[in-house]
């Protein structure tokens, strides 16, 4: 197998197993891919074919360990079960990218299912960055969206009153745009109910996250020009 990665430009992919510790020396990026599930040739991640129990130290993992922890002393399965099982040494420039990507997903998260429980209106975005800010919200770059979710909106409570909701509307569209209405409606929410009238027109009960109503009228309305009813049937 041909190694494709620099050394110098690879960091350490380690597995901690029954006690014993290996590591790799791979390509950051790629070795994340891989990581996610993304179909990666393992000779485009590897910086070599050495699986150590120390790399800075330069100390090689024996192929008598190797079986006996993996079952076999094949390279390529044991660095792909450290980079799946394992944890990638990330650089400052991924860490710092990583911990972005997650923000804006968790606060994306919380912006569509939450509302303001008084008012039933999704708080502004700009309203939940700042809420972050003030809480001195950390955010864990590997961890689970909707694990971090949950743990979040604890601590913006005594900060931002925010209540996760789901509703169900009722959005009655005219004849002349009902063919046009499917693929606008289709991402929002579970269709609860589709009635065609006499007239063409057609009726369609959504469930939808309690924080994109606003945003579900904006983009039937953009379809059907305003062509179309809405009516919050039930909130929970």
């Amino acid at each position: 197998m041909v190694a494709y990665v620099n050394v110098e430009d690879s960091v350490i992919a380690r597995l901690k197993i029954q006690g014993a510790r290996f590591e790799i020396l791979v390509d950051c990026d790629k070795a994340l891919l891989l990581k996610q599930g993304n179909d990666i040739d393992i000779s485009e991640v590897l910086a070599s074919e050495v699986i150590f129990v120390d790399s800075k130290k330069g100390e090689k993992a024996s192929e008598n360990e190797l079986k006996k922890i993996f079952g076999t002393d094949d390279c390529t399965a044991i660095a792909q079960e450290i980079i799946k099982k394992g944890e990638i040494q990330l650089t400052a420039e991924h860490r710092k990218s990583m911990l972005e990507q997650k923000r804006k997903k968790i606060i994306t998260a919380i912006q569509q299912n939450g509302v303001d429980p008084k008012t039933h209106i999704p708080h502004p975005m700009t309203r939940i960055e700042n809420a972050f800010e003030h809480a001195n919200i950390k955010i864990d770059e590997f961890k689970d969206v909707k694990l971090q979710v949950q743990e979040i909106v604890k601590q913006l409570l005594p900060i931002l009153p925010i209540k996760f909701e789901t509703k169900e509307i009722q959005l009655t569209i005219g004849a002349e745009f009902a063919p046009k209405s499917h693929n606008a409606i289709a991402s929002f929410g579970r269709k609860l109910r589709e009635e065609w009238q006499n007239d063409g027109s057609l009726v369609v009960v959504l469930e939808i996250p309690g924080g994109l109503e606003q945003e579900l009228y904006e983009k039937v309305n953009a379809v059907c020009h305003g062509n179309v009813a809405a009516k919050v049937l039930a909130i929970r």
